[in-house]
């Protein structure tokens, strides 16, 4: 398999994407947190470096390490800067542990703005059976070195594109017909993924991979902000080092709404995260 862009690897927890995500515990379930301006699309913040911010919160909450699946309602859009990020604990099992947490901003006035809401339930991955019965495929990708990365073209929207400067993506050539002026409406999305620092894939990074390329929405032929309204993450192993494949697919838009299905598979060919996204969509 191909090797990440990045000659000199960061660590995990050593990485820009581990410094933006820390957060600090204030009090018991109480935490403190600057959202960081280099993960923003557009003129918002990532809404999967958000789900990972809060998945780290919930790590420290709960007694398990990793999420198994972990569902969020965004609720208003995130802005770089202070925010606080409260969590409970729903329940705690031997193998499993649920619990939920808000992240939460300041408008003008000083008054607290809700702007996403989680629940989640948390596992051991290292302690998961080594059997798969499953009838799922690792999608076909060219090389590496035959696809294409944000710096091989024009910025795809208005406005800020910061996070594509801490991603290393590649882009499948058949899925880049937006690029061109030409999208093919099949509503289809492939990448190779990984941090531009090199850093391996983990189970927190995996929250951020299914949420780091651009919207199916471009190949269907629409263009500028597509904000997700929910989002539900399946983590079904923790992945092997090296670059990710990233699948998105969209079959139905209707209403202004779309669903955006992702798959994502390691360096090993194995299914290691899940997750499907309702977005809303800009028409006309």
């Amino acid at each position: 398999m191909p090797e990440a862009a990045s000659d000199t690897r960061a660590a995990i927890g050593a990485s820009e994407f581990d410094r933006d995500t820390a957060v600090t515990r204030r009090a018991p379930g109480v935490y403190d947190i600057d959202l960081s301006a280099g993960w923003t699309i557009i003129s918002a913040v990532n809404g999967g470096y958000l789900l990972a911010v809060l998945g780290r919160a919930l790590a420290d909450t709960l007694p398990h390490p990793d999420p198994f699946t972990i569902s969020a309602h965004y609720l208003t859009a995130s802005q770089p800067g202070p925010a606080v990020i409260r969590t409970d604990v729903v329940r705690t099992g031997r193998t499993l542990s649920t619990g939920q947490a808000s992240l939460f901003q300041y408008d003008e006035q000083g008054a607290e703005v809700e702007r996403i809401r989680v629940l989640a339930s948390y596992g051991d991955l290292d302690t998961l059976p080594d059997d798969v019965r499953t009838t799922a495929k690792p999608p076909a990708f060219p090389p590496m070195d035959q696809c294409f990365g944000p710096e091989d073209g024009p910025a795809p929207v208005e406005g800020s594109s910061a996070i594509t400067d801490r991603l290393m993506l590649k882009l499948d050539p058949s899925t880049l017909g937006w690029a061109l002026g030409a999208p093919s409406g099949k509503g289809e999305m492939r990448a190779w993924f990984g941090l531009a620092d090199g850093r391996d894939a983990d189970p927190l990074s995996l929250l951020l991979a299914v949420d780091a390329l651009p919207p199916t929405a471009f190949e269907i032929g629409l263009s500028g902000w597509v904000p997700t309204v929910e989002l539900t993450v399946h983590v079904r192993c923790r992945p092997a080092p090296g670059p990710l494949r990233v699948s998105l697919t969209t079959r139905n838009l209707a209403g202004g709404f779309l669903e955006e299905d992702a798959e994502v598979w390691d360096s090993a060919d194995r299914l290691v995260a899940q997750s499907r996204q309702l977005a809303r969509v800009r028409l006309g």
